[in-house]
């Protein structure tokens, strides 16, 4: 069986750690040096229950809540991991002006999105709480995890997870649709 192909988005404000949390998961080494992204992507192959996936995970330019959010950020991707960082509530400020932004974009309120805290290693700096990024995945019905790159703590996760939400709203969808009778 071919592997399913999977095109990952990494969105949130600049220096979150998108590139660092990608790297770690693609490439298994931490980067400590920050260059901004201006967008790139990575390709790994990964095997989850017994299926393929050729996934290709695309970088994105931080964002901030002025940002006019490339119209490609938006098509042929099949979910979005958005990132913020546990020592910055501007982060987290950003990211849900993000999230507003994809759903208004893809028109959809079934949208495979994870939330991550990144930087969760930097315990005496934090300002958002475990809890608070919990209650905003909630209110958004989607996974949340907290990881830390420099740590590869949860990273492997992070990607997982996303592949798992994209196949659940898949497949959902699908039976969705399959029961549907015109009269």
């Amino acid at each position: 069986m071919p592997p399913k192909q999977r095109r990952i988005a990494l969105m949130g404000y600049r220096s979150v750690g998108k590139s660092s949390l990608t790297i770690q998961y693609v490439e298994n080494q931490f980067v400590d040096s920050y260059d901004p992204t201006i967008e790139n992507t990575f390709q790994k192959t990964i095997k989850i229950r017994g299926q393929d996936y050729s996934l290709q995970l695309v970088d994105t330019a931080g964002q901030d809540e002025y940002s006019v959010l490339p119209q490609s950020y938006f098509m042929n991707i099949d979910g979005y991991v958005l990132v913020y960082s546990v020592n910055s509530a501007k982060s987290l400020d950003v990211i849900k002006y993000v999230y507003d932004k994809i759903l208004d974009m893809k028109g959809n309120t079934q949208v495979p999105v994870i939330l991550v805290g990144n930087k969760s290693d930097l315990r005496m700096e934090r300002e958002i709480s475990v809890e608070e990024g919990k209650k905003i995945a909630d209110s958004w019905k989607c996974p949340f995890l907290e990881a830390s790159a420099k740590e590869n703590q949860s990273v492997q996760d992070v990607f997982t997870q996303i592949l798992m939400t994209v196949e659940r709203i898949e497949n959902h969808v699908g039976q969705e649709k399959s029961s549907c009778i015109l009269s």
